[in-house]
C-alpha cells in the first residue's frame, strides 16, 4: 500500500486596507486569529494560522493592508505586505466589490511578476449585483491575467470552500514545517496585545486607536487562571487623557471588554491590569518600534 505524500506551504493573504483579509483568514483557519474590525490598518503584524490534517499543512498569512507610508510603523506594516510576495507558494490576492480596480499599482505590479499560483478574491459579493460582478470581473482579469478570480464573501462563508479546496490542490508535496499540534506562530502575550488594541479601536475615535500600541508586561497562569498586567502607549498626553476617561471610566469599560473576550480566548479567568504611558512619536522611533516587533529596514 502507496504511503500518502504529505503536502505544505506558505498561503500568504495581502491586499489593500479594509477588503476583508482578517476575515477570510479567520474562515480559511477556522480559529479567530486576526482581530477584525471596520476600520482600515487594524492588522499591523504578519500573523501566521496553521491548519493541519494527516497529509497535510497550510500555513495562512494574514498581512498589513497595503498603503502608502506616512510614518515608519506603517513602513513596517508595508514590509510585512511585501515580504509575504516573496515567500508564498500560494498567493491570496483580496479585493472587493467596491475598490476601484488597481488601486497601488506598484504593489499590484509586483503581485502580477509573482512566481507562485496566484487567486483573486473579489469580496463581498453581497454588496454586489451580476451585472456589475461580471464587469468587475473582466477587468481583474485584464490587470491581472494569470490570476484564478473567485467571487465570494468571507463574513457570510460563500465560496470559502471553493478557495479552500483549489489552495489544497496547488500546495506542493512538503513535510510539516511546523509541529502538527501548532495552531500560530504567535505567544499567547501577542494574542492578549491584539484583543486589547482591538477594543481600543472598536471604543475610540479618529486618530486615537492608530496612535496607540499594547505591551504585556506580566503574564502569569495556572490551570485556574490568567492575571495579565498591559501597558498602553499613545504618543501625546492628551491621547492618555482621552484613553482614561473621565474618572477613569473608559479605561474601566475598555478592560471589561477586552477581559470577556480574553477569558473566552484561553478558556480561564482572567484579571487584567491596564495602565496608559506616554512615549512621543514612537510610530516613528526605530527602537521603539523593534521593541514592539515591526519590521524596519536598517
Amino acid at each position: 500500500m502507496t504511503e500518502a505524500i504529505h503536502k505544505s506551504g506558505f498561503v500568504n493573504i495581502v491586499g489593500n486596507p479594509n477588503v476583508g483579509k482578517s476575515t477570510l483568514m479567520n474562515r480559511l483557519v477556522g480559529e479567530r486569529i486576526s482581530i477584525i474590525t471596520s476600520k482600515a490598518q487594524t492588522t499591523r503584524h504578519r500573523i501566521m494560522g496553521i491548519v493541519n490534517t494527516e497529509t497535510m499543512q497550510i500555513v495562512y498569512s494574514d498581512t498589513p493592508g497595503v498603503l502608502y507610508p506616512n510614518y515608519k510603523l506603517q513602513q513596517s506594516m508595508l514590509n510585512f505586505s511585501e515580504s509575504a510576495l516573496g515567500d508564498a507558494d500560494v498567493l491570496l490576492y483580496v479585493t472587493d466589490t467596491v475598490e476601484k480596480t488597481g488601486k497601488n499599482e506598484d504593489f499590484l505590479h509586483r503581485v502580477r511578476e509573482a512566481a507562485c499560483p496566484v487567486l483573486l478574491l473579489i469580496n463581498k459579493v453581497d454588496l454586489s449585483n451580476q451585472k456589475e460582478l461580471e464587469e468587475l470581473v473582466g477587468k481583474w482579469h485584464e490587470l491581472l491575467p494569470e490570476a484564478e478570480i473567485y467571487p465570494l464573501s468571507a463574513q457570510a462563508g460563500f465560496n470559502v470552500d471553493r478557495v479552500r479546496r483549489r489552495v489544497e490542490e496547488l500546495i506542493p508535496p512538503s513535510p510539516p514545517y511546523f509541529g502538527k499540534d501548532v495552531l500560530t506562530d504567535r505567544p499567547a502575550r501577542f494574542f492578549v496585545t491584539e484583543i486589547i488594541r482591538e477594543k481600543i479601536l472598536l471604543y475610540y475615535q479618529k486618530e486615537i486607536p492608530y496612535a496607540v500600541e499594547v505591551v504585556v508586561e506580566q503574564f502569569a497562569e495556572d490551570e485556574k487562571q490568567i492575571r495579565i498586567k498591559s501597558l498602553i502607549i499613545v504618543e501625546r498626553d492628551s491621547q492618555k487623557g482621552i484613553i482614561i476617561g473621565h474618572r477613569g471610566l473608559a479605561l474601566k469599560k475598555v478592560g471589561t471588554m477586552a477581559r470577556k473576550n480574553l477569558e473566552k480566548f484561553f478558556d480561564r479567568k482572567v484579571f487584567l491590569e491596564m495602565f496608559v504611558k506616554v512615549e512621543p512619536d514612537w510610530r516613528n522611533r526605530d527602537h521603539m518600534l523593534r521593541t514592539f516587533g515591526y519590521r524596519i529596514d536598517d
